[in-house]
């Protein structure tokens, strides 16, 4: 995912993120933990919240889609996957909760062989 294609305008573009990942807007409101208004209003749509939410779905995909060969594969692993030592949550659970710095970090451990 090139974070430039999922941006209008210095801000993050919740259609744009939906038709990459062949989904609607709906549906990644509720992946990130967001109402799906959120992504519907533009006053909701550039809220520090509502971008801060899309920039990690984006950030996270990104660090994972090479490992699984296309962004609709990572988006099926945001999504499913339990990760272990979070209690079989998944990666978008932790978004949702907030912790997507975990993710990342968890991520990065994995690269590094930490997991492997």
């Amino acid at each position: 995912m090139h974070i430039l294609e999922f941006a209008e305008s210095g801000q993050f573009e919740p259609r744009r993120i939906a038709a990459a990942l062949r989904t609607s807007s709906a549906e990644v409101a509720q992946t990130v933990g967001l109402s799906k208004d959120a992504l519907q209003r533009r006053t909701r749509i550039n809220s520090a919240k509502t971008q801060r939410r899309l920039r990690e779905l984006v950030e996270v995909l990104n660090k994972v889609e090479s490992r699984f060969g296309s962004e609709l594969m990572a988006y099926a692993w945001f999504r499913s996957e339990p990760l272990p030592g979070f209690d079989g949550r998944t990666a978008m659970q932790l978004v949702q909760e907030g912790k997507a710095g975990e993710v990342l970090q968890y991520i990065d451990a994995v690269d590094a062989g930490v997991f492997a």
